[in-house]
């Protein structure tokens, strides 16, 4: 499953969890659940999948596909882009990472610097990226 990893940590786009939730609930054969699966929740979708011979998955996908409609970009976004961390923004019609982001890798790379010329021990180094990392 490694390969999927990165694939797994692209951001999730709202339309096309909207679109999976209706054709999930429109197409009769078994792919109910398949928004959840690319919304990284496997159990929920493996769940849709295996009652996907009765009705409860169809209405579920339409219930779905509202909620995330009704639901808003940022809202969506917080949900299942970033959790609490403020890692996503929307710009211009798509999401990049955040300021806060950005310098935080910035301040990592310039930790590492001091670390490979030697001015940090890697004590210090790992003490200060747990820091940064807090």
């Amino acid at each position: 499953m490694s390969f999927l990893s990165p694939l797994l940590s692209l951001p999730k786009r709202r339309y096309w969890a909207i679109a999976l939730a209706v054709v999930s609930a429109v197409l009769p054969w078994p792919i109910a659940g398949l928004h959840k699966f690319y919304l990284g929740q496997p159990i929920w979708g493996g769940v849709y999948w295996l009652l996907w011979n009765t009705p409860i998955p169809r209405i579920a996908c339409a219930i779905d596909a509202v909620w995330y409609f009704v639901q808003g970009e940022a809202d969506f976004n917080r949900q299942f882009n970033q959790g609490d961390s403020g890692a996503w923004t929307q710009q211009g019609g798509n999401l990049q990472p955040s300021n806060q982001v950005i310098s935080m890798a910035e301040a990592m790379r310039e930790l590492e610097q001091l670390r490979v010329d030697g001015l940090l021990s890697e004590y210090e180094f790992e003490q200060k990226r747990r820091q940064l990392l807090e």
